[in-house]
């Protein structure tokens, strides 16, 4: 009974230094280890900085009817900011994505067609991307450096794989929800109450109050001490982390 009993706490010591064994092979060893064998790629939602320097970005995928005036309140605010287009929006408005990058700011892409990027495999996501950028360098013989996903929506192979083209992947920490069709107060106060050092504001080119709202919005935020840089000059290019909020930080 003594030779059967420890018998069988040698097997269960054997099976557990196997199983240890294993675990430590598949995530390096530690906690540590594990906990990056396990991390999601992230986009940049936000930057870490201390210099109260912000983006506002505008989506472009239907309609120009308030773009006028967006860039109008642009320049009249001497604020430079980051449009991102998809591909069938850069051909059907090209004297629009002409202006943008004459008056100063940046066309970035948006997809080609607005698809869910996550249901799409790696193949069909560099095609999109792909398309889009040659449509917007062709049009505007800008260099395409940024990419923001329809609707939001990704996963780890969508941000790989736009990675591997150069591109790298933003989110945003505002969003002012102007395509709800919100008043223009509702917008500011939005985006207004949530801006931090390093934010990135997220709006949208033909929303129906939107134009209305920048007024309130740049007076309140240059009052505050913020400062507004397109997306490519806000967050970092080499030697950065991205935490689990998605906020950029230099290391």
């Amino acid at each position: 009974m003594v030779k059967h009993t420890l018998n069988k706490a040698l097997a269960i010591t054997i099976f557990t230094l196997v199983v240890s064994a294993a675990l430590y092979t598949v995530f390096g060893g530690g906690k540590i280890a594990a906990a990056n064998y396990l991390k999601r790629e992230l986009p940049v939602y936000s930057v870490d900085r201390s210099d109260d320097k912000i983006s506002i970005s505008f989506d472009c995928a239907w309609g120009v009817d308030h773009t006028d005036d967006i860039l109008s309140n642009l320049d009249r605010f001497g604020v430079k900011c980051t449009f991102f287009a998809v591909k069938f929006w850069v051909e059907k408005y090209p004297e629009y994505c002409k202006k943008i990058v004459e008056n100063g700011h940046e066309l970035q892409t948006h997809s080609a067609t607005h698809p869910h990027m996550a249901k799409l495999s790696s193949n069909a996501v560099k095609e999109e991307l792909t398309l889009s950028v040659n449509a917007i360098e062709k049009t505007v013989g800008k260099k395409v450096t940024l990419f923001r996903c329809p609707f939001g929506e990704y996963d780890d192979g969508v941000i790989l794989s736009a990675r591997e083209m150069g591109l790298e992947v933003i989110q945003w920490d505002v969003d002012s929800l102007d395509w709800k069709d919100l008043s223009a107060e509702e917008i500011a106060a939005r985006v207004i109450g949530k801006t931090r050092s390093g934010s990135i504001i997220l709006c949208h080119n033909n929303g129906l109050h939107t134009a209305e709202a920048l007024p309130l919005i740049f007076t309140a935020l240059k009052e505050k001490g913020y400062s507004f840089v397109p997306i490519s000059e806000l967050i970092y290019k080499n030697d950065y982390t991205i935490d689990s909020t998605g906020r950029q930080r230099k290391l």
